[in-house]
């Protein structure tokens, strides 16, 4: 360890109180403190030039296999003075598996860290079904930071019996632990992970509808249905859902329209209403009375 002498003012004091005439230059006493800090840099400084010394001879040799050269080259050195991976640190993993994220990164601890490629590492991490953005930094001597963006759930979707969490722009995240994520928006058919968004952000503004409404229901890749949790099916027109929604909104503001026993309430034509009323049972058979003959 360097000793460094106790100043004030500015000024050495010896035991006697009296100013030491024969004390080192500043310039010596910066260089003595700085005496171990520059031999590893001129350790590293001296690996460097050699690197870059082979490195400029196979570039020439071979042209082709140059850049894999330079990097087994690069990581022969690196591992020569010690630069290994110690510590990886993870940030913004959520639902990501684990096991996937070790797999993508690639890296062990003790590994040479010059060998590890951060965009290699990044590349497989963006391949991964929850990981929407990744960044990937190495910082020497040994330490490898990654920071993922996840995507966020937002429905459950349901077509032809199987079932998958998608995110708003309708991209599989997963299809296991479908109830790890809270009550989620149910959306039906094909089409609808992709163009269900758009829909729920408008029954956002009405809440009756939505509290009652058990799934968003896709026909023919073109158009809506709301089913609700009465049974009730409500058919919307193609491409004009908002001001059916206000319509829809006002008519069970002033008649609890949505809580009625209805088959289903279909609003595709603009100027007209059609309630389909759920069939009334039959009535049962009267008993026809006969009367016997006489004898």
């Amino acid at each position: 360890m360097v000793s460094v002498p106790l100043r004030s003012g500015g000024r050495s004091l010896s035991a006697g109180g009296r100013r030491e005439l024969d004390r080192p230059s500043r310039l010596r006493l910066w260089l003595k403190r700085r005496r171990n800090l520059a031999r590893p840099a001129a350790l590293m400084l001296l690996l460097a030039g050699g690197g870059v010394a082979v490195g400029l001879g196979l570039y020439l040799a071979d042209p082709a296999g140059r850049l894999r050269a330079l990097m087994e080259n690069a990581a022969a050195l690196g591992d020569s003075a010690g630069l290994e991976v110690q510590e990886v640190i993870l940030e913004g993993r959520h639902n990501t598996p684990l096991e996937l994220v070790r797999a993508a990164i690639g890296v062990s601890r003790g590994d040479p860290i010059l060998a590890f490629s951060p965009a290699e590492a990044r590349a497989r991490l963006e391949s991964i079904a929850w990981v929407s953005a990744a960044h990937v930094e190495r910082h020497l001597p040994g330490t490898i930071l990654v920071r993922l963006t996840e995507r966020e759930p937002f429905a459950i979707w349901q077509n032809q019996g199987r079932f998958a969490v998608v995110d708003r722009a309708g991209r599989v995240v997963t299809t296991s632990t479908l109830d790890a994520f809270g009550p989620l928006p149910i959306v039906v058919g094909a089409g609808a992970e992709k163009n269900g968004a758009a829909l729920y952000d408008l029954l956002l503004a009405h809440r009756a509808i939505l509290e009652r409404t058990q799934a968003l229901v896709r026909v023919g890749e073109r158009r809506w249905n709301l089913r609700l949790h009465n049974g009730t099916d409500v058919l919307l027109p193609e491409g004009h859902e908002a001001p059916a929604l206000n319509r829809l909104s006002e008519l069970h503001a002033r008649s609890a329209l949505l809580d009625r026993p209805l088959v289903a309430i279909d609003m595709r034509l603009p100027d007209r209403l059609v309630l389909r009323q759920p069939p009334q049972p039959e009535p049962p058979p009267q008993p026809t009375n006969r009367r016997g003959r006489s004898g």
